[in-house]
């Protein structure tokens, strides 16, 4: 038996391009003997280097709460069935090769987690302020088997809506009745709290806070709503009157309209640098509106949202406020006004500070018969588009999981095999320690046992392997995984001649490589 252990580095890889790979197929039977290898010491073969090849891209979905569009498909539901229905998503997402769960927790200043500042959501149990029976936290649940599937967890919170019209009651805890002054009803039923309040700002603040304190989340997530669509409101301005005529009064010389945009980038950066203060590693992620401005870039249509939501997102991603970028990229390849890879390389251009890029894809295209295949190849052109940090975020499940064809095309396709979280060096670039494992000589294969190490910071581990005359494979093992059998030949009949292991953190930072000769005997 060898154990493979290697120092620490504080080096960050540099990009390599995705090779593609052919699994191989298993060997369960065991014999006695040890595999001969060279001390890494002993041999100029044996030597750190850079993981062999690079295997790193972002796969997430969207979880929707709201309206129980995905999770719980029912509001009431036991806690065995949400239990059960979060654990099948889960599965599938494992299964299918993604690597991120952007899941719903506050879709109308409510909580699906416990929480002492906003009530349980009407959308988990059927009644504003009602716990789930029997008793559990559904985001510690979703956490842990999350992480258990090599899944990252980020909760995705709506910062300004007090209430959706899919809500039913406004529970007797819900900010619309508690602070009314700091809400608004909109002509279409929904409620939204004033992004020009102190106040507001403070409670959303406080609840995202309140989040990331309590609980082991990997990011915090935005959506695209701030002040609202003007169509909620009839077309009618949004109505803060009181809180522009307090600004006025206190001297203020903004437009209305800036004055809406600071309010929103002030609030903004000031979760970005709270969510920093307290937890480093915690990403902060948003998915504006695909389309800052007409005309930017050149042949470019749609709503504005920077006069309509006064989100002024290029401004977001310029100052490198947040970690990713997700711009709702919903439209068709071929829609020229809003062209899936114009606009995609246009927001790729203003990331000035080199953040992560991920676009948002609409999954529900491919329901249309010409739109067969639309969603592998916005994921290619991304590849193509973001070639130093590629990542796509699929709206949402449910399309995914009732749409045989498209998972088949996805995981026979793009997702034909797993990937890692790229790296955020920005926010952390320490490596963690390469894993340690057991290597036992089986009768046709090589058997690694993982060494687990509750100290180390490895959130997954990546076991690279080589045939004779033939490219680097990989398979990723996640965080509960405890063996692994690599054939001592392929289907080729050729021989396996070597193996290395990385370790993999929370932040996709990768572990040196160690290079291992394997001659059998």
């Amino acid at each position: 038996m060898l154990f493979l252990n290697a120092c620490k580095s504080t080096k960050v890889a540099p990009p390599k391009p995705v090779e593609p790979q052919v699994e191989e197929e298993k060997s369960e039977q065991n014999v006695d003997q040890v595999p001969e290898v060279e001390e890494p010491e002993a041999s100029s073969e044996n030597k750190i280097v850079e993981p062999p090849i690079d295997i790193e891209e972002f796969r997430g979905a969207w979880i929707a709460t709201v309206a129980n569009i995905n999770w719980p498909s029912k509001n009431n539901l036991s806690t065995e069935a949400q239990k059960a229905e979060a654990i099948e998503m889960l599965d599938f997402l494992e299964n299918h090769n993604f690597n991120a769960v952007i899941l719903q927790v506050r879709p109308q200043a409510d909580a699906l987690y416990d929480s002492e500042i906003e009530p349980w959501s009407y959308f988990l149990t059927g009644k504003s302020g009602k716990a789930p029976q029997p008793y559990y936290d559904p985001l510690k649940f979703w956490i842990e088997e999350a992480h258990n599937r090599g899944l990252e967890l980020h909760v995705w919170l709506n910062p300004y809506r007090a209430h959706h019209t899919t809500g039913k009651e406004i529970g007797e805890k819900s900010i619309v009745k508690t602070n009314p002054e700091l809400v608004m009803e909109l002509k279409n039923g929904m409620w939204w709290m004033d992004p020009g309040s102190s106040k507001v700002q403070d409670h959303s603040a406080a609840v995202v806070m309140d989040i990331v304190k309590r609980y082991d989340i990997d990011a915090v997530h935005f959506d695209d709503y701030f002040y609202p669509y003007a169509s909620y409101n009839g077309k009618k301005d949004f109505p803060d009157e009181k809180s522009w005529e307090k600004y006025v009064n206190s001297g203020g010389e903004l437009s209305r309209g800036d004055w809406r945009r600071k309010n929103v980038n002030d609030f903004i950066e000031r979760i970005a640098e709270e969510i920093k203060a307290e937890k480093s590693f915690v990403k902060f992620g948003i998915s504006p509106f695909g389309i800052w401005r007409p005309g930017f870039p050149k042949g470019i249509s749609g709503m504005d949202q920077y006069e309509e939501l006064y989100a002024d997102a290029k401004l977001w991603l310029n100052k490198g406020w947040i970690d990713y970028f997700t711009p709702q990229l919903y439209w068709p390849t071929r829609q020229i006004g809003q062209s899936f890879p114009v606009l995609l390389g246009w927001w790729e251009s203003e990331n000035v500070v080199g953040r992560h890029v991920w676009p948002g894809i609409n999954l529900g295209l491919e329901d249309k018969e010409e739109n067969k295949g639309e969603i592998a190849s916005q994921i290619l052109i991304s590849r193509g588009i973001l070639r130093d940090n590629p990542g796509t975020v699929h709206w949402n499940i449910g399309p995914l999981m009732k749409n045989d064809r498209l998972a088949k095309s996805l995981i026979n396709g793009p997702y034909d095999r797993n990937a890692t979280v790229p790296a955020s060096p920005w926010l952390d670039s320490e490596v963690p320690n390469t894993p340690e494992f057991e290597l036992k000589n089986l009768e046709d294969a090589i058997q690694l046992n993982w060494i687990k190490n509750e100290s180390d910071k490895a959130f997954r581990s990546v076991v690279y392997y080589r045939y004779e005359n033939s490219g680097w494979e990989f398979k990723i093992l996640n965080l509960n995984s405890g063996k692994l059998e690599i054939p001592k030949l392929n289907s080729g009949e050729k021989k396996l001649e070597k193996i290395g292991v990385t370790a993999v953190d929370r932040l996709g930072n990768q572990s040196d490589f160690e290079e291992i000769d394997i001659k059998n005997k």
